[in-house]
């Protein structure tokens, strides 16, 4: 039975890493990241090491896909309105 839950757990992992990094969208790639954490937690749990799936718990899953994302929000230029690109000449033709 434990064997076949690492198994899984390790396909898990390794697919959830191939589509964060084949992913393109920096706020999808912090949500699929949290997923990865998740997994990761979870894979450690079953390998019998608590700290270490409390620790990816608590950084993996919540605090790093947090700050990814407070940064893509911050990073994200919003278009203003008039269509001026802050260079002065008008973008709206």
């Amino acid at each position: 039975m434990s064997e076949w839950l690492v198994g899984v757990a390790v396909a898990f992992v390794v697919l959830a890493a191939t589509v964060t990094a084949l992913c393109r969208d920096p706020a999808r790639q912090a949500v699929i990241l949290a997923v990865l954490g998740l997994g990761l937690s979870v894979l450690f749990a079953v390998l019998q090491a608590p700290d270490v799936a409390l620790s990816q718990l608590a950084v993996g899953t919540a605090l790093t896909p947090l700050l990814i994302l407070l940064t893509v929000r911050k990073v994200t230029r919003r278009p203003t309105s008039g269509g001026d690109d802050g260079d002065g000449k008008d973008q709206s033709r």
